[in-house]
């Protein structure tokens, strides 16, 4: 019994170096592949990610946001003209304000009764400013928007709100309440 298993074991040969060579660099192969294709899919998706950061701040860049109060005129029944400051956010892009008909900010009225798109309004430059329709970094604009085209008018006790829309940012919400008595001029609260 002792020859036959000595026999068995003497025509065993062992793997040569060159046979192991091969599958060690079969492996490293199919480890490189794959550690190429997890790279590339994390590469392309961080691209992604700056991309999508890089479009949300040019859209804060290019919002609005108000400075100071809400400053209503009225006669006794209804109010009338309504005046509020903006600037830009994060010291932003500029903002085109060239006034209607060729308007690009639009501004629109709603209220439970009514919506009014692209209402008129006027801008009066606030400080230190530039001359131009460009609301610029570190310039202000009062806004005054022309309510009497409203049909019914913004009467006491009414809520209501205005949505100042620019071509590249966030939209502008202002709501505010009209007292129950109006005054010439009110600072909406």
């Amino acid at each position: 019994m002792r020859r036959i298993l000595k026999n068995l074991w003497r025509h065993q040969e062992g793997i040569t170096g060159l046979e192991t060579a091969i599958i060690l660099i079969a492996f490293v192969v199919v480890a490189s592949v794959f550690a190429y294709t997890v790279l590339s899919a994390g590469i392309f998706s961080s691209e992604r990610g700056k991309e999508a950061v890089h479009a949300g701040l040019k859209q804060a860049r290019g919002s609005l946001e108000m400075v100071g109060g809400v400053i209503a005129s009225a006669t006794s029944t209804h109010v009338e003209r309504v005046r509020f400051t903006v600037s830009n956010v994060l010291g932003g892009e500029p903002v085109d304000f060239t006034p209607p008909p060729n308007n690009v900010v639009v501004i629109d009225y709603v209220d439970a009764r009514q919506h009014v798109s692209n209402l008129p309004w006027t801008i009066t430059r606030v400080g230190r400013n530039d001359g131009d329709n460009l609301l610029e970094a570190g310039e202000k604009f009062q806004l005054e928007v022309d309510l009497t085209g409203l049909d019914p008018k913004l009467d006491p006790n009414r809520r209501f709100s205005l949505h100042v829309k620019s071509p590249t940012g966030a939209t502008l919400v202002i709501e505010r309440t009209t007292p129950p008595v109006l005054d010439p001029y009110m600072d909406l609260h």
